[in-house]
């Protein structure tokens, strides 16, 4: 047998020049939920490009297809269900093709003992912890033709597995895995496991290759970044990691995410403050304005430290842009207790919110909660949420009216053929330009607000 993922790949190559398909082999991966799904497929693609595949968007060319699957809200796993049904014509029109599941819903027993009873023809199963063995797994269902089954609770990082990036400018570097919070609600600590950092070595010798390859944007990534460091043999903060990979010399942008609210500290604050390439945006999830339904949700801060925070994070990031996360009809929730959600949004005044219906995770302490609110009331509640942050996002815009914003030229529009770039506090700017821009980053002088995106012209 091979002993290393370099010999897997090498072999899993020799295997598809013969059953290509096309010039090429070819490969489909489609990519559900978070950021840390996008950079797990990231690695999935590495070693397929180094075993010789093209990628298409089209499963009907592909001699290999992958869903990468999240476990977060119902609905992405009923559009799972869905779409792996349909890849059954496809097998069965072309044999030949590996198909496979992958993530955090492969990481539940229901839903993995479904997939073996009522999907066969789906080849490889496997989970969050098994992205390393990914090389072996392939390349033994190539083998041996039969189906394979790995959700493994290994918890070790394993930093020599190769990435292929999505885009050319902008790119995610994991620094941490898996959660120890526990919110009531969450199924991420049962699916990605329990907190592990990356060293600060090898996290800061990844973000300088990126810096050196011209990467634009790096967001590091981490289920609570800001509990980074626990576990290590080494004595860092999440605050420290981010002053060593802002003092790397070039030209480019820091993002970060997710923070959570218990461990977001004044040093953390000030580090971004004093930062030379740390992006001027907060993403701060805070799911509830009521201390009641924050007790329940097992977060473990209050309204007030929250709000403390958000204070102290004016004070020095003057324009400070932040954004959150809201949980609506959490069981319990009363009008009253999301009257109090709303008017923690007026008082923080947020550029954008991230806003989501709560959705019953089995294996989570909140579905066993009572429910006290109508799907109709939540619904309800949901447009009044919408309606004033839509209000808040569109006053703050208007605000920016006249100013100059230094931005990250991203893509076209394809709707109105406008360039669409980015601010440091993460607001889209839309501007006329030569395409010979994107990947760059000017200065935009701000002509008109939009709602949530602003119109300018480059200076």
């Amino acid at each position: 047998m091979p002993e290393s993922r370099s010999e897997y790949i090498k072999l899993i190559a020799e295997i598809m020049e013969i059953r290509k398909r096309s010039d090429k082999p070819m490969a489909c991966i489609h990519t559900y939920g978070c950021q840390q799904n996008v950079a797990d497929s990231e690695k999935i693609k590495g070693v397929l490009y180094l075993a010789g595949f093209d990628f298409t968007e089209d499963a009907e060319e592909a001699d290999f297809i992958l869903f990468n699957t999240c476990a977060i809200r119902e609905h992405a796993e009923d559009r799972v269900f869905g779409n792996v049904g349909a890849l059954k014509n496809i097998k069965r029109r072309h044999p030949s093709v590996t198909i496979a599941l992958c993530g955090c819903m492969m990481e539940q027993k229901s839903v993995a003992d479904r997939i073996y009873k009522s999907y066969p023809f789906v080849n490889i199963v496997f989970g969050t912890h098994s992205i390393s063995r990914f090389p072996e797994l392939y390349y033994n269902q190539l083998v041996n033709g039969k189906r394979i089954f790995d959700t493994c609770d290994d918890n070790t990082i394993y930093e020599d597995v190769p990435t292929l990036r999505d885009k050319e400018f902008k790119g995610w570097l994991p620094v941490m895995y898996g959660c120890d919070n526990f919110c009531s609600y969450c199924i991420v600590p049962y699916v990605r496991g329990r907190e592990r950092s990356r060293s600060s070595e090898a996290v800061i010798s990844e973000a300088r290759a990126m810096i050196e390859a011209g990467y634009k944007e790096i967001t590091l990534l981490g289920q609570n970044v800001n509990s980074y460091g626990k576990g290590l043999d080494e004595d860092i903060s999440f605050s420290e990691l981010l002053r060593k990979i802002d003092a790397i010399d070039g030209d480019y942008i820091l993002r970060f995410m997710t923070s959570h609210p218990k461990d977001c500290t004044h040093e953390l604050i000030d580090t971004i403050a004093e930062s030379k390439h740390i992006s001027k945006h907060l993403h701060l999830p805070f799911q509830s304005g009521s201390n009641k339904i924050l007790k329940a949700m097992n977060r473990r801060y209050t309204r007030e430290k929250y709000l403390d925070i958000i204070a102290y994070a004016k004070s020095r990031i003057p324009d400070v842009s932040l954004t959150s996360d809201i949980i609506v009809g959490f069981p319990g929730e009363t009008y009253e207790d999301f009257c109090e959600t709303l008017s923690l949004i007026k008082e923080v005044g947020f550029t954008s919110l991230f806003t989501f219906i709560y959705s019953r995770r089995p294996g989570t302490p909140a579905a066993k909660l009572p429910d006290v609110a109508t799907e109709e009331e939540k619904g309800k509640w949901f447009t009044e949420l919408l309606k004033t942050q839509e209000e808040i996002a569109a006053s703050r815009c208007r605000s920016m009216v006249g100013s100059t914003e230094r931005v990250l030229v991203e893509e076209v529009n394809e709707k109105n053929g406008l360039l669409s770039c980015r601010t440091s506090g993460n607001i889209i700017v839309e501007a006329q330009g030569d395409d010979s821009l994107i990947g760059t980053f000017c200065d935009v002088k701000v002509t008109e607000a939009r709602n949530w995106i602003l119109r300018g012209e480059f200076i």
